[in-house]
């Protein structure tokens, strides 16, 4: 039976990512009106799609792409792309159960909305291609990580610090699906 974060754990995850956009916006000099223009939805592991939900990843992002019904026009951008995070509880919970006393939610939590919202940001600006090759992907990987470790540093404490240690280039825990 897969775990799901409970009443407790519901608002940390949405302070998570409260505070990872203002991170990621401080980070790459965006005002509140420039971040909000990325297109994005955060969904649990129980408000997930079957196609949502992935094993071995703390994090899933799933690309959608409206059009508009009548007279779709590329030229006049009548159509928009969305991202949606899907959060993986049981494979992040299970990590903190296996970590503890080592890794928290809340500094792991944090550390995820802080690197999907880059992948947001990064695929919405056109820097990386959503649907790259394998190869591509993780390259990017690595860059995101980087910038996920230079978007936390004004609120790195220790807690975060272990978390930030347990992610290397090597690590792969979060995964793009087209």
């Amino acid at each position: 039976m897969p775990l799901y974060f409970n009443a407790a754990q519901m608002p940390m995850t949405k302070k998570a990512f409260n505070d990872a956009e203002n991170l990621v916006s401080r980070q790459f000099r965006l005002s509140e009106g420039q971040f909000k223009k990325n297109k994005y939805d955060v969904k649990t592991l129980a408000y997930l799609n079957e196609q949502e939900i992935k094993d071995g990843t703390f994090a899933h992002l799933c690309k959608y792409t409206y059009e508009k019904a009548d007279g779709f026009d590329e030229s006049r951008k009548d159509g928009f792309d969305f991202y949606r995070i899907c959060l993986q509880d049981n494979n992040i919970l299970n990590a903190v159960e296996r970590a503890n006393p080592f890794i928290k939610l809340s500094p792991l939590v944090l550390y995820i909305a802080v690197h999907e919202l880059i992948h947001v940001l990064r695929f919405s600006n056109g820097e990386i291609d959503f649907y790259a090759d394998n190869d591509e992907k993780e390259k990017e990987e690595v860059i995101v990580h980087n910038l996920t470790r230079a978007a936390l540093q004004p609120v790195k404490g220790y807690d975060l610090e272990i978390v930030l240690d347990c992610f290397s280039s090597n690590f792969k825990n979060f995964d793009i699906f087209n």
